[in-house]
């Protein structure tokens, strides 16, 4: 299938690589010299413009930071008018649920569909195939996004309509950065009793308080540095988050007095900086 692919950075790039190991000719946007050399070393066309990334694609992969970006992209550039009818856009970045409802609500008029498609995991598990994706839209969508998703993802998660993907990955995020700050206090109070950070998080990763978030901040070092590698995705996500519920007059509730706690202790810069 013929791949068009916006944001060829840290996940896009071995996203790229996987697409292409996998028999899908693949045009990425490439703006600079390093861009497009790292595209040519893997089998990827680098493209200089949105109308270039646009013709003839099948499916246009969107994986850039943020759902600004995401609108700016897809809602302020003629680039939905240069895909052929019949294409679909699939959106990795995190963002709102009405961008990708205001971005369909857009495709449409030209037949081209639209899922949303954010991811859970990094550049390790993009490179094992492995990486999880939350998967939003109309079936038919939904199985021509599959059909390209395979190449770097397992497993796909069909999680309901047009912009659901969004919904549980801010869901998801928002229980992430919970646990985040329910480490940071239980490591606020092993310093109460005595114990080192380092003593905590080298035991409690076998213990029965284990977890996703405990085993990665553990892999760090320490809350600090894994906030510091992590942070700026996270207050991203969380900002969206808080729009969300904000827009619904809801409330996160105890979610949000954990996520607090995370972003008061062990906070500071990084110590190797």
């Amino acid at each position: 299938m013929r791949v068009g692919f916006i944001g060829a950075g840290r996940m896009g790039g071995p996203m790229i690589a996987r697409l292409v190991a996998a028999g899908h000719p693949v045009r990425a946007l490439a703006r600079n010299a390093e861009t497009r050399a790292a595209l040519l070393a893997v089998g990827a066309a680098a493209a200089a413009s949105l109308e270039e990334v646009a013709r003839d694609a099948q499916v246009l992969i969107v994986c850039v930071f943020s759902d600004d970006q995401v609108r700016e992209i897809c809602l302020d550039t003629p680039l939905l008018a240069h895909l052929p009818t019949g294409a679909l856009v699939l959106v990795h970045t995190t963002g709102s649920p009405d961008t990708a409802v205001a971005v369909a609500t857009a495709a449409t008029t030209r037949g081209i569909g639209v899922v949303d498609a954010p991811v859970s995991g990094g550049p390790h598990d993009i490179a094992t195939g492995t990486l999880t994706v939350f998967l939003g839209g109309a079936d038919a969508h939904r199985n021509t996004a599959t059909d390209v998703l395979r190449a770097y993802a397992d497993p796909i998660l069909p999680v309901g309509r047009l912009g659901d993907g969004q919904r549980v990955k801010l869901v998801n995020n928002v229980l992430f950065a919970a646990q985040i700050g329910l480490v940071a206090e239980a490591v606020r109070l092993g310093t109460h009793l005595g114990v080192a950070e380092s003593a905590l998080l080298a035991a409690l990763p076998h213990a029965s308080s284990s977890g996703n978030a405990l085993t990665r901040i553990a892999a760090k070092g320490s809350v600090a540095e894994f906030r510091f590698s992590a942070g700026e995705f996270l207050r991203k996500d969380i900002a969206v988050a808080n729009a969300v519920i904000t827009a619904l007059g809801a409330e996160l509730g105890l979610l949000e007095a954990a996520i607090r706690a995370g972003s008061t202790q062990s906070t500071s810069a990084n110590p190797n900086a």
